[in-house]
């Protein structure tokens, strides 16, 4: 075969590279939680300051962005030893550690830095979802215990409460109940996946409840944080004090979500568990979207 035609094109090899490039942001992922970060602007009854508002969403997505690509650089060798993750770009060698580490320190930096020129204190919660993900929930606990979903979570409630913050100014009561309702749905989501994929987190060494405490406490676990993330949900879009035909759709979303969760907790199976694990991700979207147009 000659060897023009085994050589890719620089503008082939280029697509490749950015698409590369842009998996490692985990885009669907970052998405969700940058629509929760505009929800949390828009359920602020003050009027929309345009100015902030616009540079939020590069801000928020640069941050959100930069602290994926850092932990896909921190985790690579765990992703190498799982069959669910092993052809991600890092370990399978599409790009360089070395270019994915400097490409998350290059955006996050970008990313919080515009966060604090904006406002300091929507900046600083910016800031505090980044460490938590990256250093609390990464690098120190991840690999030690379980428990790191705790830390995960509080992480992914940044964005919302960052939204929050920076429309009212201050953390207050609704901001608090929205952060809590990310931070509840985030087992709901992640421990569905811990059981699904257990011999995965196994082969890589990664405590998981599943692993440490059982299947049976880990489905109780997700019945429970996902009452409390309806719940806290619901009190939220109450507080905020949108349309009763709005609220009723949160309610039945939120009583499915509740349905599922007690499928999976009394008639388990990886049907259920996958069914609850995509729907997770459907109801935050769906209650996000639901908060928005209230403000608008």
């Amino acid at each position: 075969m000659p060897a023009a035609t085994q050589t890719r094109s620089p503008v082939s090899a280029l697509k490749s590279k950015i698409r590369a490039y842009w998996s490692l942001i985990k885009s669907l992922q970052t998405g969700l939680l940058l629509m929760t970060g505009l929800a949390g602007y828009l359920s602020a009854h003050a009027a929309i300051q345009w100015q902030d508002f616009l540079q939020m969403i590069p801000s928020l997505f640069l941050a959100i962005s930069g602290s994926t690509i850092l932990n896909m650089w921190w985790d690579r060798d765990i992703d190498a030893k799982m069959k669910r993750t092993h052809m991600r770009p890092t370990p399978a060698g599409q790009v360089l550690s070395t270019e994915v580490l400097w490409l998350g320190l290059v955006v996050s930096v970008i990313g919080v830095g515009w966060a604090l020129l904006v406002n300091l204190f929507y900046g600083a919660v910016v800031f505090a979802g980044l460490f938590f993900d990256v250093v609390v929930y990464s690098i120190w606990l991840k690999r030690r215990t379980c428990w790191s979903i705790v830390w995960g979570g509080v992480s992914g409630a940044m964005p919302i409460l960052s939204g929050r913050v920076l429309a009212v100014g201050r953390i207050d009561p609704i901001g608090i109940l929205l952060a809590s309702a990310i931070l509840f749905w985030i087992p709901t989501h992640t421990l569905t996946f811990s059981l699904k994929f257990f011999d995965d987190y196994k082969a890589a060494g990664v405590p998981t409840f599943p692993s440490t405490y059982g299947t049976e406490f880990t489905r109780l676990t997700i019945a429970t944080s996902s009452i409390i993330a309806a719940l806290a949900m619901s009190i939220a879009s109450i507080w905020i004090g949108v349309a009763e035909g709005i609220l009723a759709l949160i309610i039945v979303l939120s009583a499915v979500l509740l349905f599922l969760a007690a499928t999976v907790l009394f008639r388990p199976s990886d049907k259920t568990n996958l069914r609850l694990y995509k729907y997770a991700s459907v109801y935050m979207l769906c209650t996000m979207l639901l908060i928005i147009p209230y403000r608008l």
